[in-house]
């Protein structure tokens, strides 16, 4: 296990993220994830939320770093918020990253199957990770290369007593029964090991990778993600949260391609 830094990042008025990504590549900083944050798919609702949403703030940026890199004082000039969290990763899993991700980002043609219709009835409220009208009506809202785009969630998980081994047992159903049927892989998972996150209570770290937000909301409304949902996950979680983000270039420009899709700058 090693080191790394998370970082989400609510840049200064008037500092663009390709500025701030210049700046951090001018100091001598390659992050090892950089991404562009879209929208909460499920919110705090018992940790950090006094931080992360009550104060209104936008959220720009996800970054992930080497434990040694430290953000020089006159990049942080340029961030007006920053909740961060110190994380045992696996080696093996940060030294194939970007190997891995570039597959991941840039399938080849017809290699991503479509996704599949929506399988349960729209409930009220996305939280329990269900598809809600308002996640439909905001899917449908983005441009179309966008809707289509590669994605990533990231998710903070916080564990009720005794059930961090039930939730293992969800992820070994996620990747067995859910995940290859639509397109869910996992990046990065991680032991939170210091920073706010730690601070305020929070076990794992869990980087899950999906062809596009359809295919998300697909297995959201999947009957066999809700079997794995409802049977091993929602029990075991004291508190949780996922992010929508696409990786980015040093430009602003998304990452990533599927099917022959062009960049589209955010």
């Amino acid at each position: 296990m090693v080191l790394c830094g998370l970082h989400l990042i609510a840049l200064e008025p008037g500092t663009s993220v390709e500025s701030f990504l210049l700046e951090l590549r001018q100091n001598g900083i390659k992050p090892i994830v950089q991404a562009r944050a879209l929208r909460w798919m499920i919110l705090p609702s018992r940790m950090s939320e006094g931080y992360l949403l009550a104060r209104n703030i936008h959220w720009d940026l996800l970054l992930v770093l080497d434990a040694e890199a430290v953000i020089p004082g006159n990049v942080r000039s340029k961030i007006h918020a920053l909740w961060s969290a110190s994380c045992g990763v696996s080696s093996e899993a940060l030294s194939k990253y970007a190997e891995n991700n570039a597959r991941l980002l840039n399938p080849g043609p017809s290699s991503v199957e479509p996704p599949v219709p929506h399988e349960t009835t729209p409930s009220e409220s996305s939280q329990n990770l269900e598809v809600s009208p308002e996640l439909n009506d905001w899917i449908s809202s983005l441009p179309g290369q966008l809707r289509n785009h590669p994605v990533s969630m990231l998710n903070l998980l916080a564990f009720n007593p005794g059930k961090r081994d039930q939730y293992k047992k969800y992820g070994a159903e996620f990747s067995a029964r859910v995940g290859s049927r639509h397109g869910g892989r996992v990046k990065i998972v991680g032991k939170v090991a210091g920073g706010q996150a730690m601070d305020d209570g929070w076990d794992e770290i869990a980087f899950v990778h999906y062809p596009s937000v359809q295919h998300f909301a697909a297995m959201a409304a999947s009957k066999d993600y809700q079997e794995v949902n409802r049977e091993y996950r929602l029990g075991a979680l004291k508190d949780t949260f996922i992010l929508c983000v696409v990786e980015v270039d040093d430009r602003g420009a998304t990452v990533g391609n599927r099917a022959g899709v062009s960049r589209e700058k955010l």
